[in-house]
């Protein structure tokens, strides 16, 4: 097995099914093929877990990152909950069986439609983005008392010493009018939410933040929660930099504990518990050369992994090629005509044939959730792998797909 990392040729990841197993995959289910192990899952799942010693704690799984609800039911037998964004994570989490309870949300911008259907969910703790949407969701609130548990309101916490410029989230100068809205509405502003940014890796950006939040959280009279993001981040290139969930969960637990208060700690895990389980497998169709560069053709594109500017490019690459002495500089291309349809530039692989198969690894978090139909390609299958088992969780798109909901006159 060959590992690609860009500009390298050391050999760090490697997946934990055999070519066989790989083969016998694509037989049945045809390529290119999104693949989960439920036991790397599964193990991701447990160190987290065990990571944060805090008696109090409750795990959400970030469902933005992955919405199959055969990966989800694996969360849920493991007693984490879901964090949903939106409204469509939500109506995921209960498909897939959870009771409005194990249910977090937080996200931005809804609209009046969208903020009642979560109160006729029923969720209990919501998380709110701007002054504005308070205003609105007490609004419907208040119309519909009487029919409605009170939920727990939170804000999306926006200071810049901590978050850096962002859009999502108020500022503590806000909280006095806040905290007026919503006592007027018969409610009580009684979390806040840390978002440290996408992806982020270092430790201490989360360490080095937990003074200074909960003394902001002590600014709300009736601060019961925190919900401690958001933004863990996920070691694609195995020289970049790991978070390490022990240390932060050590650290959080003893600032915890020293406060005269109960207080809850959610925490939201996404990239950083699924990315690991899964694997694209595809297969070559296509070899040239130019010069001494190895440019292959595979049958699957850069739809069907996160958009690049927005959650990284890069992804390591396996081949199971038995004969390694010889690596090349090598392009992996997807099959559309776009200019950037890289799959991997520069890699180091040994020279492929038609009919190979190629793994990309690391894929479980945004792949098939921001996979689209660029350039009409229909999108893929999904499996879970389970040991020595196999079971089909999403069928394989076909071209009948992009006529869904066009009006044929």
């Amino acid at each position: 097995m060959v590992i690609n990392e860009d500009f390298s040729l050391h050999k760090t990841k490697t997946v934990s099914f055999s070519l066989e197993v790989a083969q016998e995959l694509l037989k049945i289910y045809h390529s290119p093929l999104y693949l989960y192990q439920g036991e790397v899952l599964r193990q991701e799942i447990s160190h987290i877990t065990r990571s944060i010693p805090y008696h109090n704690t409750r795990f959400q799984f970030a469902t933005v990152t992955n919405g199959n609800i055969a990966l989800l039911k694996i969360f849920k037998e493991l007693g984490w909950g879901l964090h949903a964004n939106t409204p469509g994570d939500i109506y995921l989490g209960l498909k897939a069986g959870f009771k409005s309870d194990n249910i977090v949300y937080s996200g931005s911008n809804l609209n009046r439609q969208e903020i009642e259907q979560l109160f006729n969910w029923n969720i209990k703790i919501l998380n709110l983005d701007s002054v504005s949407q308070l205003q609105l969701c007490c609004q419907i609130y208040e119309e519909l008392k009487g029919k409605l548990t009170p939920p727990k309101l939170g804000f999306r916490l926006n200071l810049p010493e901590l978050t850096g410029e962002s859009r999502i989230g108020i500022r503590p100068e806000e909280f006095p009018q806040a905290l007026y809205i919503a006592q007027s509405a018969g409610l009580k502003i009684q979390g806040l939410h840390f978002y440290r940014g996408t992806g982020t890796n270092a430790t201490k950006a989360f360490t080095g933040v937990i003074e200074t939040l909960i003394k902001t959280c002590q600014l709300l009279p009736d601060w019961n929660y925190l919900d401690f993001g958001g933004g863990f981040g996920y070691r694609y290139q195995h020289q970049g930099i790991q978070f390490d969930w022990g240390i932060f969960g050590e650290a959080l637990t003893e600032a915890l504990n020293k406060l005269n208060r109960k207080i809850e700690l959610i925490i939201e895990p996404g990239r950083a518990v699924i990315a690991a389980c899964g694997t694209l497998l595809a297969q070559v169709v296509s070899v040239k050369w130019q010069e001494n560069k190895q440019i292959i053709g595979v049958d699957t594109t850069v739809a069907n992994l996160s958009v690049p500017s927005v959650h990284g490019g890069y992804r390591e690459i396996v081949t199971w090629k038995e004969n390694t002495e010889q690596l090349y500089l090598t392009d992996v291309c997807g099959n559309t005509t776009y200019s950037r349809d890289y799959l991997g530039k520069n890699c180091q692989l040994p020279a492929l044939e038609i009919g190979d198969m190629i793994g990309i690894l690391d894929v479980g978090a945004y792949g098939y959730a921001m996979s689209s139909h660029f350039l009409h390609r229909p999108r893929a299958a999904e499996v879970l792998l389970e040991g020595k088992t196999h079971k089909l969780i999403r069928r394989r798109e076909d071209y009948s797909i992009l006529l869904n909901n066009q009006v044929l006159t």
